[in-house]
């Protein structure tokens, strides 16, 4: 196993080549909305918990947090995604614009439904979740104009981010488009892949999938974690399969309350331990994660660096409620904090 050597200063020199780059999220778009209320009683009609209401907030989800973390960092954030012509996504398109994010790749479709997933909660107890969504792929006529956007924003890029949420975006001869155009173009390309999406990712820099779905992709039968991860025989099995399979620079898997493993080509394994003082809610840490992996590799640092900064930025948003987001300042200090 390497170690890494990620002092304080070289975090803020890469947190300040942060700012100028441009980074394209594509993905499935999402709207998240939280109900909060409170739990005095048990309902009459049915043996469930009454809410009663206090306030709610919306929030981009899916591919759109993606794009929401990155903002915290940069004003160069672009998003490439389909949505309906409905509240839903007049909402979603409001919250991305209010963060000056660039909906120019994003198609409004009349035979599309805006995803709208909505959680009741109370306290910090998630009563229950409701999920609007259709599922339904790209026309040929839509797949070949998000073609064409690509194409046309390529050159000013540093990065794309392929965001996975098996919602139908996603298909095996876009995601072929996206990579050879990127590649040929020297572009950097990470992936968040879903397992019940089971597509080929040959050529992109690298691909972030957790322990469950590094298993499903790989075809092994799971196992269950093992300490020290070092010892694991059975994730390094995985690890390797999927390299070859994929055939991607880097594999960078979340291990949840281990951390992160990062596998490459030539080159150790790094194991980085976990970050998280406290955790409060899982939900949205993966999209942090990959957002600040990726932008590290844009701005410069190696991939053990960039697997450094990700963990500590994951490990920041689960101390939070809801699908969160983390700073620079909040970034430095989990830093500071762990090499005390």
């Amino acid at each position: 196993m390497t170690k890494g050597t990620l002092t304080t200063e070289r975090l803020k020199h890469l947190l300040s080549q942060f700012t100028d780059k441009r980074i394209l999220v594509i993905g499935d778009l999402m709207l998240d909305e939280f109900v909060w209320g409170n739990v005095k009683r048990i309902s009459p009609e049915a043996p469930v918990p009454v809410v009663e209401f206090t306030e709610e907030y919306c929030y981009p989800g899916g591919a759109a947090n993606v794009a929401r973390n990155l903002c915290e960092f940069t004003r160069g954030v672009s998003m490439m995604g389909v949505i309906g012509l409905d509240t839903g996504g007049e909402r979603l398109k409001e919250l991305l614009r209010e963060r000056h994010i660039d909906l120019s790749c994003v198609q409004e479709s009349a035979t599309h439904q805006t995803i709208v997933k909505t959680r009741i909660q109370a306290r910090q107890q998630q009563i229950v979740r409701v999920d609007r969504e259709k599922k339904r792929p790209l026309s040929p006529e839509q797949k070949q104009h998000a073609i064409a956007q690509l194409e046309e924003k390529l050159p000013t890029l540093d990065g794309i981010i392929i965001e996975d949420y098996g919602k139908g975006f996603l298909q095996q001869d876009l995601v072929d488009a996206i990579s050879e155009r990127a590649r040929a173009a020297g572009k950097i390309v990470t992936v968040d892949p879903n397992p019940g999406n089971p597509l080929q990712w040959h050529g992109v820099t690298a691909i972030k999938p957790n322990r469950g779905e590094a298993f499903t992709a790989s075809g092994v039968p799971f196992s269950d974690p093992v300490s020290p991860v070092e010892n694991d025989e059975a994730l390094f099995q995985v690890a390797s399969r999927l390299l070859d399979k994929w055939q991607s620079d880097q594999l960078l898997i979340t291990l949840s309350e281990q951390g992160m493993l990062l596998f490459q080509r030539d080159a150790e394994p790094y194991h980085t331990p976990p970050r998280a003082r406290t955790v409060f809610d899982l939900s949205g840490a993966g999209d942090t994660s990959i957002a600040l992996y990726t932008l590290a590799l844009c701005a410069g640092a190696t991939a053990v660096e960039a697997a450094e900064i990700a963990n500590h930025a994951g490990g920041v948003v689960v101390g939070k409620l809801g699908t969160a987001t983390v700073n620079a300042q909040e970034l430095i200090e989990s830093f500071q904090d762990a090499h005390e």
